[in-house]
């Protein structure tokens, strides 16, 4: 069984993102451990690129300040290294196509499996060119995590049929972001997952407050924010993890009612 079912186990998950680096890799490590007591089910980490394709103006701006900081992707794996020395939850990878190719697909699943990196999220990769990682995400036993958005129509039941470890439901056309009012019609789209997989699905983009965290929760499985805990980051810089640690626990909260 993944490991990324654990999250799902004890009833809706709550998943915080953050882009590793922002400010520093320490700064992110603090926030993850405070995402964990607070009740975060799984940690998504970003791995900063200089191209974001899916990202809105928040977290392109932490990517850039991540780089700018000195952010490399074998820093990325050295963190988790740190992580998992007291971290239990799963943790999965975000980040783009050429950031794998690059880095060489082989050597970073395997480096995902050696660190303790449970599943990787790759926006810009389309279902049908999944192949190019897949074989080697189940070589090393690591998730290749798919998304379904609302423009998947009548590829979502094929999409979910393959999935592994959790699907990720984008809410929303267009680039990650906070979002006063999350108007898709997820319920009908998370009724043809669910008669496709049981594969936990999660629904994320545009999730910022716990009133749109519950009602995400009560449509799937869980939720996921990005852009809300990236502004709390940015504002308040080294001193972030103690404010990141009490938004985490309203929301992980709010997705548990």
């Amino acid at each position: 069984m993944s490991n990324i079912a654990k999250a799902f186990e004890k009833g809706k998950a709550f998943i915080p993102f953050l882009t590793c680096g922002d400010p520093d890799m320490e700064t992110t490590a603090r926030c993850v451990r405070e995402c964990e007591k607070n009740g975060a089910s799984l940690i998504e980490l970003g791995i900063p690129f200089s191209d974001p394709t899916a990202e809105g103006p928040v977290i392109q701006g932490a990517n850039l300040r991540a780089l700018s900081a000195g952010a490399t992707t074998d820093k990325v794996f050295d963190l988790v290294r740190d992580l998992r020395r007291d971290v239990t939850v799963p943790m999965v990878f975000m980040t783009y196509s050429n950031v794998v190719f690059s880095y060489g697909a082989e050597r970073f699943i395997s480096a995902c499996k050696e660190t303790g990196i449970d599943g990787i999220i790759l926006p810009d990769l389309p279902y049908e060119e999944k192949g190019e990682f897949e074989p080697v995400c189940e070589k090393y036993g690591v998730d290749l995590i798919s998304l379904i958005a609302p423009t998947s129509e009548n590829r979502i039941s094929m999409i979910a049929r393959d999935a592994k470890g959790f699907i990720y439901l984008v809410s929303s056309l267009g680039v990650t972001g906070v979002r006063q009012k999350i108007t898709t019609d997820l319920a009908s789209i998370v009724k043809v997952i669910r008669e496709s997989s049981s594969v936990p699905c999660a629904i994320g983009f545009g999730i910022s407050t716990p009133e749109q965290a519950h009602k995400m929760a009560s449509l799937s499985d869980g939720a996921i924010v990005g852009s809300a805990i990236v502004k709390l980051i940015a504002k308040y810089g080294p001193d972030s993890p103690k404010y990141v640690g009490e938004y985490v626990k309203s929301m992980a909260d709010a997705v548990k009612q």
